[in-house]
Formats: C-alpha cells, sequence, structure tokens
C-alpha cells in the first residue's frame, strides 16, 4: 500500500505539471506529454500509445475543460484501452484524474478514478480491447484522499455529496507504473475516450495520415510505421512525401 500511495504522490506531480507547460502538440480537445504518441491500430482507427519506462516514467493525455465546469457537472469518464501482451493494471495506473478547487476554501487537489477491476485495480488483461464502462456513477470507488474528508475508496455518490460544487481545473489520462514491471516498461493504448459525452478517436492525426499532420509540433506524436519517432518536422514531412 504505501508504494501504491507513492505513486499516487508521484502522479499528483504529473496532474499540476499537465497544466503547466507540459503538454506537447494540441489536437481537437486534448494535449498528449510525456511520453505519449497517436499509433495506429486503435478501436478502430487511432489510439493514443501510453508508455511508462526509465524516461521521462510517464506518458497521458490532458483533455480540455469548458471555464466553471463542476464535479457534479462531469457526468461520464470512460474509455477503451489495451495492454500490451506482457502489461497488466497497477499500482494506480492507468487511470484519471480529476483536478479540482473547492470556490469556497483552499481545498484542492486530484481525484483519483482508477482503471481494472477494483477493489485491487490490478489483472487487467492484456492484449484484448476492454472498455472500463462509465466510472462515475453510483457505487464505483474514486480515490478523493487528496481533499478534506476524502478517503481512499471513496463511493462516487458519497464524492458527490462532499465534491459537488468543486469547480474542475483539468483532467488528465495517465500511465505511470513502469517501474513495477520486470522489463521496466508499462505501455497501454486507449481509444473512444468519453469526458461527460465528448467521444475522443484520435482519428485527426496520427502516422498513415499526411504531411499536413506534421505542421504545428504534430510531428512529435507521430511515428513511422515501424514505430520510430521523427527527429523533426521535416524529417516526418519527408516520411509521407515518399509515399509512406
Amino acid at each position: 500500500m504505501r508504494r501504491f500511495m507513492a505513486s499516487l504522490a508521484i502522479l499528483a506531480a504529473i496532474s499540476l505539471a499537465a497544466g503547466a507547460g507540459m503538454a506537447s502538440a494540441a489536437h481537437s480537445g486534448y494535449s498528449l506529454f510525456g511520453e505519449a504518441t497517436i499509433v495506429t491500430g486503435g478501436n478502430p482507427g487511432n489510439a493514443v500509445k501510453l508508455t511508462s519506462d526509465s524516461a521521462p516514467g510517464y506518458g497521458g493525455i490532458d483533455f480540455d475543460v469548458a471555464a466553471g465546469t463542476t464535479f457534479a457537472d462531469l457526468g461520464t469518464l470512460a474509455t477503451d484501452y489495451m495492454f500490451e501482451t506482457d502489461d497488466t493494471c497497477a499500482l494506480g495506473s492507468p487511470r484519471f484524474q480529476v483536478n479540482v478547487k473547492d470556490p469556497n476554501s483552499a481545498d484542492t487537489g486530484n481525484i483519483f478514478v482508477y482503471i481494472g477491476p477494483p477493489p485491487a485495480y490490478t489483472l487487467c488483461l492484456p492484449g484484448v480491447w476492454l472498455n472500463t464502462g462509465d466510472l462515475l456513477e453510483g457505487a464505483n470507488l474514486i480515490d478523493t484522499s487528496q481533499l478534506d474528508l476524502g478517503t481512499f475508496y471513496d463511493p462516487y455518490t458519497a464524492a458527490l455529496v462532499k465534491y459537488g460544487d468543486y469547480i474542475v481545473t483539468g483532467i488528465q489520462l495517465v500511465a505511470d507504473a513502469g517501474y513495477a514491471f520486470p522489463d521496466g516498461e508499462q505501455t497501454v493504448f486507449i481509444d473512444n475516450t468519453n469526458i461527460d459525452g465528448t467521444i475522443y478517436t484520435y482519428d485527426e492525426g496520427g502516422h498513415g495520415q499526411s504531411k499536413d499532420d506534421c505542421k504545428d509540433g504534430g510531428w512529435m506524436d507521430l511515428v513511422t510505421d515501424d514505430g520510430d519517432s521523427f527527429k523533426n518536422q521535416g524529417d516526418c514531412v519527408s516520411y509521407f512525401n515518399k509515399g509512406k
């Protein structure tokens, strides 16, 4: 449990940094940060590949949130996900994190919404696409321990009573538990993410598209058919000009 909580402390730092300029190229309604790339092989179409390994240790998606959104306004958090064949969910990763603040006090922090079978959130099946279902409903457990009166296993309905009027300042989906695996890496693919009724399919960019997707920093989120990253925008444009 101590190691699990230590990973949460790391994640809290990631969530704050994600809103402070860590994000790379922006897309429609979201940005990628850390070791996150758009790849083919989604469910269907493209997916986001999140990798946690030695450096920087995490990958994530930072979603746009409309100003003034409260936790009570946030009706749905769900996504399709698939682990590489030697990986699974572990130590609270992957997970949604909802950054919130109390408009009437100094109480601020993250609500963690874990992906995988509760209550341990481990033993996710690898190599197959799964769906979380809506994680914000009924007796589903969420982690509100960073907030006043919070607890590690807080039923959503109870959390809604305590924090429904808190302002949502950010939402991320993060993987960061690579250190828990023998090879030092955790990789999960994300697709069809539902944030309060808006579904992100990640199909507006990614390799297999066109040289136009290399512009405005897009080359940083693309990879070749062999999974290699591009050195710069020119390298990316050249790749697509060759008909790849």
